[in-house]
């Protein structure tokens, strides 16, 4: 179904919440949680507590990432009667590594409105405040929670020129900078702690640096990298060529094959014969 614009029916509005203070809601996302007629929250205690600083007074539905996809039902049958939903997190923006994904598609391919409403999200902040290169970037999110998985991830993301966010643990944070220091080399990086709350702190400087002083840090991190200032642009470059770059550099030619092959999506052995047929 293609929707290019919202209509009168019944809608399910994504509502940013603050992620410290409680003054970063906006005024739109008070009147919406005011004039809704349901709120699913990904959990009833937090959510009750911001409802009752604004004195909003209204159902709480319970919908998280492990009921999520059974809540969709629900919320379409709540839409047909002309009911209007809210959805709120914790802290932050739905959907931007928070549940309301499956339900937004969910409703969306039902045929109802989502109507996602700017406001609270951490990595815009740390961006803005990182000092590091605005753009491009690549919102990542968080690392997976597996040492070798962290790893495979940054592997395939190393050589990108773009600015790189990612979101991070307290109980992580120590390990994922050391394997970012060691696939990524020691690049400049913005570490943002516990941001819009009061003992926010932003700490820039090379990763090696940055790994000794998260030890006695606590909250949660937004981790701002800069891109890849050695990748070179090989659309110009033929295979053999493109090897010998690396060989020139000192890389053992076996390494090197290997690398052509993961950068251009093709099997060593193909790389292997056509820079040894040049050779």
């Amino acid at each position: 179904m293609i929707q290019s614009s919202y209509d009168d029916s019944a809608s399910l509005y994504l509502i940013p919440t603050p992620i410290g203070n409680m003054e970063d809601i906006t005024i739109r996302s008070l009147n919406v949680l005011k004039t809704v007629d349901e709120i699913f929250c990904e959990d009833t205690r937090t959510s009750g507590i911001l409802l009752k600083n604004y004195d909003i007074k209204k159902k709480l539905v319970s919908c998280h990432e492990y009921n999520e996809d059974k809540m969709i039902d629900y919320a379409v049958s709540k839409l047909k009667q002309g009911l209007n939903l809210g959805l709120i997190t914790d802290q932050g923006s739905p959907v931007i590594s928070d549940p309301g994904y499956v339900i937004a598609r969910g409703v969306i391919e039902a045929g109802f409105n989502v109507i996602s409403l700017p406001g609270a999200t951490a990595f815009v902040p740390a961006l803005s405040s990182s000092g590091i290169e605005p753009s491009p970037f690549l919102f990542y999110g968080f690392l997976n929670s597996k040492t070798s998985k962290r790893r495979e991830e940054l592997e395939n993301l190393k050589d990108l020129k773009y600015t790189i966010i990612f979101y991070e643990s307290v109980h992580r944070i120590k390990e994922t900078l050391e394997i970012m220091l060691d696939i990524l080399g020691d690049r400049n990086i913005s570490l943002s702690r516990e941001i819009s709350k009061v003992h926010e702190e932003i700490v820039r400087d090379k990763i090696s640096n940055v790994i000794p002083l998260v030890t006695n840090m606590k909250g949660e991190f937004v981790i701002v990298v800069e891109g890849n200032k050695n990748s070179y642009d090989f659309s110009n470059l033929d295979i053999y060529s493109h090897v010998k770059l690396y060989v020139d550099d000192g890389m053992d030619t076996k390494e090197a094959i290997k690398k052509v092959a993961k950068e251009r999506n093709l099997p060593k052995s193909v790389v292997y014969s056509e820079y040894h047929r040049k050779k």
